[in-house]
């Protein structure tokens, strides 16, 4: 593999805010490209890290979120996710965010993996876990949620990724790299 360079060779003649809200800011950036030309280019910046967790149980099953997204305007099979501020340690909202959504309390984490969720429109960047030596406690979902809970032997869900069942991007990095490490 040859790399040309690693330095940044865009440069940003101008960018405007589009659109703001909460959790993410849209610009328009009016650019020099690579090759030397001008172009334009829309940007998303988002305001949280993304944080996924993949909680397996003693028998090896993990435990699956359904619920409608309304951005893709489908149902979703996925792993408990959500986000955290940013600058925030991810490790602290990936425990809120798997006993919000599963009830689930978890007795050792390992920090998985560091992503970028799409890279060529977006800076969101996704923080996975496994959560281990799981207890149930209440689930707290919150209003936009109405979840479904489903426990699959790791194998599955990776012949779910496979199928394209499960297409979300944290839970595909975080089942394929987890069975991986369980030697499925």
């Amino acid at each position: 593999m040859r790399v040309v360079s690693t330095e940044n060779n865009w440069k940003t003649l101008s960018a405007e805010t589009v659109y703001e809200n909460a959790w993410l800011e849209l610009s328009h950036r009016d650019v020099i490209n690579p090759s030397g030309n001008k172009g334009i280019y829309g940007l998303v910046r988002f305001k949280n890290q993304a944080i996924g967790v993949i909680p397996i149980d003693a028998e090896g099953n993990v435990y699956l979120v359904g619920q409608f997204r309304y951005a893709i305007d489908e149902y979703s099979w996925e792993i408990p996710e959500g986000g955290g501020l940013l600058g925030t340690d991810p490790l602290l909202a990936a425990k809120r965010e798997l006993k919000e959504e599963t009830g689930l309390l978890a007795e050792t984490w390992t920090k998985l993996a560091r992503i970028h969720t799409s890279n060529s429109a977006t800076n969101e960047e996704g923080f996975l876990y496994i959560a281990e030596g799981l207890t149930q406690a209440e689930a707290e979902p919150e209003e936009t949620e109405v979840l479904q809970i489903e426990k699959v032997p790791l194998a599955k869900a990776v012949e779910m990724v496979m199928r394209s069942e499960i297409t979300d991007s944290l839970s595909v990095c975080a089942i394929l790299m987890t069975a991986r490490l369980k030697g499925i």
